[in-house]
């Protein structure tokens, strides 16, 4: 059995780093996958949402369950059902077999993505939890990176269905050690309670409720970001860049921009809390200190935003790609400094044992009015309008998580 705690959070934050890579390498591979396949831009941006599908539709249940019973052997299947259906991507043969492929991979990632965050919440020191959180989502940008990197190089050499085997065999080999890991002791809740009750409970409470808001708007626009940006330089510069190095220079600005503002956000956030008279996470979940450290979370997730929207137009309009490249760096500064603290939020602002149904019920709602319809509506756009001005629509929304996360004083008080 795996017990030590710096373990379990190795264990899964690696396993993080292979569930991104698994999402990502589709775009890394998206040109060359259409240009064989056929689709179009709106067809290609149904890609990912089809993955949302699988994703968001599942990620309650999975969420339900888990507050109910044992979590590991609902991550091992997830692992295991994305990995497998990520090498079944790379036989596709048409739009039906891709969309059927990138569902099954969104469930597996539902129950991983939904669960494992809660498991590291249990096994933290109170005044370590947005510290081990930032670890773990330090997969974010690094998993990213990597989807880009290895899309690139392996689809310019051995085509884009190579990219998706290589991608998906490590987590079908390593999906059964999550069964090895122990799980800390924790309050659960009664098998009979109804799935509808807990989230009305949960979306009563105004800060898990803004939290939840402002991140669909984050994760609607850096999805669409994140899957369109490797095609926007390809067709913004294409005398400059090909596949390959647009996918490099990307996958590179993503994990030290990702690396730098995961860790400063997370310690950045951890502090805050610190400076806050009484705000210990082993006091009810509604408690005055305990909203005021919510606060101040969210707050550090909105200067992120507000650090991210400028340089994110910035980079649209840049005359050369050293230009796009160094501004969507800030851009993503500001974008990756959120990723630990509004997680925290999801687990801090609701009762211990409706924090699996907080995850899964955040997942399901950002997904479902994020980045579920962001890709096929920015590939929308660019059918319609130049690509620069369409690509404008993602610092705006930007600037809309700016404003419902900026905090409220009457929500602490």
């Amino acid at each position: 059995m795996i017990r030590n705690r710096t373990a379990i959070l190795v264990l899964l934050t690696g396993l993080n780093f292979l569930n991104y890579i698994d999402r990502m390498v589709l775009s890394a591979v998206l040109k060359s996958t259409q240009d064989d396949l056929g689709f179009s831009n709106f067809q290609a941006g149904l890609l990912a949402t089809a993955f949302l599908v699988g994703y968001f539709a599942t990620a309650p249940w999975f969420g339900a369950r888990a507050d109910k019973s044992a979590r590991k052997g609902l991550i091992a299947a997830g692992v295991l059902v994305w990995s497998v259906a990520t090498v079944a991507t790379g036989f596709a043969t048409g739009f039906g077999s891709m969309i059927a492929a990138r569902i099954f991979v969104g469930v597996g990632e539902a129950a991983y993505a939904t669960l494992a965050p809660t498991i590291i919440d249990d096994i933290t020191p109170p005044d370590r939890k947005n510290r081990a959180l930032a670890i773990f989502y330090l997969a974010i940008p690094l998993g990213s990176a990597l989807g880009y990197a290895l899309g690139g190089v392996i689809g310019k050499h051995l085509g884009w269905r190579a990219a998706f085997f290589f991608a998906g065999g490590p987590g079908a080999v390593l999906a059964l050690t999550c069964l090895a890991i122990e799980e800390p002791a924790r309050k659960l809740r009664e098998a009979k309670a109804k799935a509808f009750d807990s989230l009305r409970t949960l979306f009563r409470i105004p800060l898990y409720r803004r939290g939840v808001l402002g991140y669909i708007a984050y994760t609607g626009a850096l999805g669409a970001f994140a899957f369109w940006a490797p095609k926007f330089l390809l067709e913004r510069f294409p005398n400059d860049l090909d596949e390959q190095s647009a996918n490099l220079q990307f996958g590179a600005i993503t994990v030290v921009s990702g690396i730098i503002a995961t860790i400063v956000g997370g310690r950045w956030a951890d502090r805050d809390v610190r400076a806050l008279p009484g705000a210990e996470p082993d006091q009810p979940y509604d408690a005055r200190p305990n909203r005021q450290a919510a606060n101040a979370m969210l707050r550090v997730c909105a200067i992120g935003m507000a650090i991210a929207t400028p340089f994110g137009a910035l980079c649209f309009f840049a005359p050369g790609p050293t230009g796009f490249f160094l501004f969507a760096f800030l851009c993503e500064l500001g974008l990756f400094l959120s990723t630990s603290p509004v997680n925290a939020v999801a687990l801090r602002a609701v009762p211990p044992e409706l924090r699996a149904s907080a995850m899964a019920a955040q997942l399901f709602a950002v997904h479902l009015f994020g980045d579920l319809w962001s890709p096929p509506a920015l590939g929308l756009l660019q059918d319609n309008l130049p690509v620069t001005l369409a690509m404008m629509a993602l610092p705006i929304t930007f600037a809309v998580a700016t404003y419902v996360w900026w905090p409220r004083a009457r929500e602490a008080a």
